[in-house]
């Protein structure tokens, strides 16, 4: 919670300076790539967790055995 609302005290002035700085550090050429990994990791996350729920939803559906 406290996150999200440091996150809307964000002004526009503190998202480009923290913009200016992750160029600075990290150069034109190598932000596509970590964008590219970041997002390879958002879709291996959602495919995970879709997968995930898709195995609760056929446990509960399926019925107990009973020995």
């Amino acid at each position: 919670m406290l996150s999200i609302q440091l996150l809307g005290a964000m002004g526009p002035w503190q998202i480009a300076l923290i913009i200016v700085v992750v160029l600075l550090l990290f150069g034109g050429k190598k932000i596509p790539e970590l964008m590219r990994g970041l997002g390879r990791g958002m879709k291996e996350f959602k495919d995970a967790s879709k997968e995930d729920a898709n195995v609760e939803e056929g446990s509960k559906n399926s019925p107990d055995k009973e020995k």
